[in-house]
């Protein structure tokens, strides 16, 4: 028997627990969100993640996402071992570079020291290029297009759920080509029609697109294509890349194919990844000081009915208005949660429910069924004038519910992804000196974007004086020759480089002249 229809929110002890704040302490938000929205834990290993139903649900959503998009453009799945030689790992020398301090090296099996040391993926490109030096040896049998979704290994000194783990979920693409302009069109289109497409239009991330500079590009890679999101902490968050590997893994482990006029060519490779760091930055990305604010396209239950009833009586009508509800609005395509636990009060369950980022809730009572009504609030975007309780409650009737609800998750939904744009926009800086982008970056935090010369040297002397680095170049003739969408980033434009007097801007950090745009800030 449900007999607390008409406490207050108040009276409910357990809605009484408050996160860490954001502007308090945002580390500590995150952990705890992450902790009482029961969405992981820690492992027994040292850095490794346990991750919980609700944290693995909106994997699950972000996993359909992308690999619907993977097969659209012509791709197929397939799965490689984790375990590999460690002689196999060795033959690309900016590979083990890269990745060598990371790797976990397995040395014994069952007591007994092996023959040859294994290695765990830290990534497969070695591992599968290793096997398309048999798969290989026409032109007819390119282009090569798979993606694997795997777990991967990488030792970290630090660890954070979702962000930086030994153990973490991904996908990594890995295709080889015939010509180096279609493998150059397979990065860009994976970049823009996969994962550009899901992280702007599902996960409402105003990401950034752009290439990596040169110290920063994934080990062996000859252009590294990457995806930049603002935290609400300010940082960066390099959300996905794609790689253009070029010719180098085909030549480290033998793969040549027979061309059209009878001679020996080595494929032109690409890789491309994202993981389960996207959920880190779904959290850090639409969070508030409540909890999680889930897209709904992610969300594991795109809308929770909650009934409230006083006595046995009221309880069979609510109950079974709120079952005829959820299967229409089940029968709509909505993943619907009907959540009638008898030892849990309703405010709790608000609670609950906005601390796990339902962007809907639906609360029914006898009264509401008289009036043919139910009570309809929004995890984010609503328009509805709070009461003296502070609650933005929207009456809708039950004829119109269905098509109500699916207005409001597109509102949610952009609600979200507005927010989250104008914060990272008032967090963008065009500094003047390079005395103020330094103030910026070390006491304000956030996006500074400047004429920059290229040159390793000046690059690194932002990053010993702020701690940034530069998250992406948005702006090049190489992108636009290549053709990347540079329109994505609209407050950043080939004239950018320009002075008022039409010349080639000086770079802010040497004053050397500028070949390029720099976007710095501190990252994840």
């Amino acid at each position: 028997m449900n007999t607390f229809a008409n406490e207050p929110l108040e009276s409910f002890p357990m809605a009484q627990q408050k996160l860490p704040t954001q502007k308090d302490d945002f580390p500590a938000w995150y952990q705890s969100v992450i902790r009482e929205a029961q969405m992981a834990e820690n492992g027994l290993a040292k850095g490794s993640m346990v991750i919980k139903p609700w944290g693995y649900a909106i994997w699950e959503q972000i996993q359909a996402q992308v690999d619907k998009r993977i097969k659209l453009t012509g791709h197929d799945n397939f799965y490689f071992p984790t375990l590999a030689p460690m002689s196999v790992f060795g033959a690309e020398a900016d590979l083990v570079e890269g990745f060598a301090p990371e790797v976990y090296e397995v040395t014994q099996s069952g007591g007994r020291s092996l023959e040859e040391n294994l290695f765990l993926r830290p990534t497969s490109e070695a591992i599968i290029w290793e096997t398309y030096s048999r798969w290989v040896q026409s032109y007819r049998d390119l282009p090569l297009m798979y993606n694997q979704w795997a777990n991967v290994f990488r030792s970290e000194k630090r660890s954070r759920l979702f962000l930086r783990t030994s153990e973490f979920l991904w996908q990594e693409g890995h295709t080889a080509h015939e010509t180096e302009q279609e493998a150059i069109k397979e990065t860009l289109t994976i970049l823009r029609d996969v994962y550009l497409d899901t992280v702007l239009n599902k996960l409402m991330m105003p990401v950034i697109a752009g290439r990596k500079s040169e110290s920063e590009r994934f080990p062996g890679a000859s252009e590294t294509f990457t995806m930049e999101a603002m935290m609400r902490d300010k940082k960066s968050l390099q959300a996905g890349t794609s790689h253009y590997l070029g010719q180098k893994f085909a030549k480290a482990y033998g793969v040549q194919f027979q061309t059209h006029d009878g001679s020996l060519d080595n494929p032109y490779a690409t890789s491309w990844g994202v993981s389960t760091r996207l959920i880190g930055g779904i959290i850090m990305t639409h969070g508030d000081d409540k909890g999680l604010r889930l897209p709904s396209a992610v969300a594991p239950r795109q809308v929770v009915i909650v009934p409230i009833y006083r006595d046995d009586d009221e309880r069979s009508g609510v109950l079974d208005k709120s079952n005829s509800i959820k299967n229409e609005l089940v029968a709509n395509g909505m993943r619907v949660q009907l959540d009638d636990r008898e030892e849990v009060r309703p405010g709790n369950k608000f609670f609950e429910w906005e601390l796990k980022g339902v962007p809907i809730r639906i609360e029914i009572g006898p009264r509401d069924i008289e009036e043919g009504t139910v009570l309809v609030s929004m995890r984010a975007g609503s328009t509805i004038e709070p009461d003296a309780r502070g609650s933005q409650k929207e009456k809708v009737n039950f004829e119109s519910l269905a098509n109500r609800i699916n207005e409001m998750l597109i509102q949610h939904d952009q609600a979200l992804f507005d927010e989250a744009r104008d914060f990272r926009d008032e967090n963008t800086i065009r500094p003047k000196s390079y005395d103020e982008m330094k103030s910026f970056l070390n006491e304000c935090g956030g996006y500074a974007i400047v004429p920059w010369d290229g040159a390793i040297a000046s690059e690194a002397q932002v990053k010993s004086e702020t701690k940034a680095t530069i998250r992406c170049l948005p702006v090049s003739n190489k992108d636009i020759d290549s053709g990347i969408d540079t329109g994505l980033i609209p407050y950043v434009h080939s004239e950018d480089l320009l002075d008022s007097n039409g010349s080639k801007m000086k770079c802010l950090i040497t004053g050397n002249q500028a070949s390029e745009i720099a976007i710095f800030s501190q990252a994840y």
